[in-house]
């Protein structure tokens, strides 16, 4: 089965709204009703990903089956935490995942097509988010504490250093 990594156009975007629409249920289907409210991420934040390039999405035989952002650099929601980070070096971040739910392994997909890029990735994820956590922990990503959004809410952060990969 060949997957497809690449960066997401403005053409894609029916489609991307379609992965986000089922993530978003599977959130709720799951007991996860606070995160990803008011139809979060909206079509602004989608297309400034895309102009900034640092949205892409996962492809099988011509579907898209998955989109996340990946960024690069200072989070300015990472710089507070209640905890503590693994390290202050340059880090990426992992950002608005959503797949179909049928596909299995998306997580690792996403993160090792990151690590080809940086050493360190951080992440976040609301506490009720049982499966984003398990999946975090079991490859490998480390629980560093809470960090805020900018409204305020609260989410739980994780880091993982890939230092040996290289």
């Amino acid at each position: 089965m060949d997957y497809l990594i690449r960066l997401t156009t403005l053409e894609d975007l029916p489609q991307v709204r379609k992965v986000y629409e089922h993530a978003r249920f599977i959130m709720r289907e799951s007991g996860n009703s606070q995160q990803w409210v008011e139809g979060y991420p909206q079509e602004n934040i989608i297309r400034e990903d895309i102009f900034l390039s640092q949205h892409y999405l996962i492809e099988k035989e011509g579907m898209v089956i998955a989109v996340f952002a990946f960024i690069e650099g200072e989070d300015p929601t990472y710089q507070f935490i209640e905890g503590q980070w693994l390290n202050d070096e340059k880090y990426g971040v992992i950002h608005r995942l959503g797949s179909l739910q049928k596909e299995k392994g998306i997580l690792k997909k996403c993160i090792d097509y990151c690590f080809e890029r940086v050493d360190n990735i951080r992440v976040d994820t609301h506490e009720d988010n049982a499966i984003m956590r398990y999946l975090l922990v079991k490859y490998g990503f480390t629980e560093c504490g809470v960090i805020y959004l900018q409204n305020g809410s609260p989410r739980i952060a994780y880091q993982k250093n890939n230092k040996s990969h290289h």
